[in-house]
């Protein structure tokens, strides 16, 4: 099984907002083989407290434009590490530090990747 139709376009929706808010290292797996409850996960990351908390608030506001409302949203308040759960995919906006430390690109490099679109940034230093 593959993420869904509806799952890639969260996704590239996600992307594209995270990198309209000069998110670093936007990535996304299809983690639809190794879980049942979601398909896809969005990583992107953020220099700062306040970067992070805007690349949440762009992801949202662009999602909610396509009809797409979080199921969930944990970790708001510290800003460090934001997931935001759409049910297909879930969103996961980290500061570099967590990024570095929590490594979940090691821990789903075994997912294939999904191609994101040719307007999707990823800002570096």
């Amino acid at each position: 099984m593959t993420a869904t139709d509806h799952a890639l376009e969260l996704v590239h929706a996600a992307a594209r907002a995270a990198s309209d808010k000069l998110a670093k290292q936007i990535i996304a797996f299809d983690v639809s083989e190794q879980l049942a409850i979601t398909d896809a996960f969005v990583l992107a990351s953020a220099t700062n407290d306040r970067q992070v908390k805007a690349i949440v608030d762009e992801v949202e506001d662009k999602l909610r434009e396509i009809g797409a409302k979080p199921i969930r949203r944990e970790g708001e308040r510290d800003g460090r590490w934001v997931l935001i759960d759409y049910g297909d995919v879930v969103v996961h906006v980290q500061h570099e530090e967590e990024r570095a430390f929590y490594a979940l690109e090691r821990l789903w490099r075994d997912c294939p990747t999904i191609t994101l679109p040719a307007d999707v940034t990823t800002h570096e230093r």
